[in-house]
């Protein structure tokens, strides 16, 4: 062979060698998806169960401990992705009054992004447990009469304790997704705005924050979706009663009752709906800014 006819050979094979380790992932991504879904149908053949069924749907949404999951699992996700949007936004607002350049700023909110999760968790637990730094300093200062007193962040009901774990991350988080945008609209539409008579807080308010409306809702339904879909971090602080949904999936994928995973990717269905609905917002959100922008141009 000749070394020209080897050279073209081997530009013809290259593309394909690379792009093959990310078809492998993706296939065993699908696969493992297209297995859960399948087994929450009650479809396990190693089993000798081959028939689909609903039953597991049925009894996973008759169990009183589901619903109770489902809510905390709610109002964890909406407190925390609430709250990051309002911090991310005031982050976001800060940011462009900084006199910085815009690298050095997004650099810093990026420092908490690249915290796991587990780091806060054992952060947190060191500063705010009942025998940790908080309480004692607090005792110690004659607030509180014992370090008992103090609600400890972990297995409590309220869920403080994980909704300050997500606000460490998300509300970078926020603000690193629409700094940028918010920076280009306050530069050119807000300095216009305060050129013609309005305040740096009647600017924000009325022209900045509505023209960042769809990334502000894009971020929001981002976090939505991890805070109510991790579940390392309710099952390192969580409650007993009742357990984040995720939480309950995984104790249920844990029985060694190996008939018991069909409940378990029953609940993962649930929780995968749930995420699904929120990313089709998403995507009617991406279409909608898309039309708008071609109706501009």
């Amino acid at each position: 062979m000749k070394p020209l006819q080897a050279r073209r050979i081997r530009q013809r094979i290259t593309p394909y060698l690379l792009v093959t380790p990310t078809i492998i992932l993706v296939g065993v991504f699908v696969y493992g998806v297209v297995n859960g879904v399948l087994q929450g149908f009650g479809i396990m053949p190693f089993l000798g169960r081959t028939e689909l069924t609903l039953d597991y749907y049925i009894e996973a949404l008759n169990r009183r401990d589901l619903i109770a999951s489902l809510n905390y699992s709610l109002y964890i996700s909406l407190t925390s992705s609430v709250l990051a949007l309002i911090g991310g936004i005031v982050l976001s607002a800060a940011l462009t009054r900084v006199q910085a350049s815009r690298r050095r700023q997004l650099l810093n909110i990026q420092i908490p992004l690249m915290t796991a999760h587990t780091i806060v968790v054992l952060f947190l637990v060191s500063l705010f447990a009942g025998s940790g730094l908080f309480p004692r300093l607090l005792f110690w200062l004659g607030v509180i009469d014992d370090v008992g007193v103090f609600p400890s962040i972990i297995g409590g009901a309220s869920g403080w304790g994980i909704i300050l774990v997500y606000l460490w991350k998300e509300i970078p988080f926020v603000a690193f997704y629409t700094a940028t945008i918010m920076m280009h609209v306050s530069s050119r539409y807000g300095e216009a705005a305060e050129t013609l008579g309005a305040s740096s807080l009647r600017s924000f308010f009325s022209v900045t924050l509505p023209l960042c409306k769809g990334a502000l809702t894009k971020a929001f339904l981002i976090v939505f979706a991890f805070s109510f879909g991790a579940y390392e971090v309710p099952f390192l602080l969580g409650p007993t009663l009742p357990k984040a949904l995720p939480v309950l999936a995984y104790l249920e994928f844990q029985n060694p009752d190996i008939l018991n995973r069909s409940y378990a990717m029953a609940i993962n269905g649930i929780m995968a709906l749930i995420c699904c609905i929120a990313a089709l917002v998403y995507f009617l959100v991406l279409q909608k800014e898309r039309k708008e922008r071609k109706t501009d141009e």
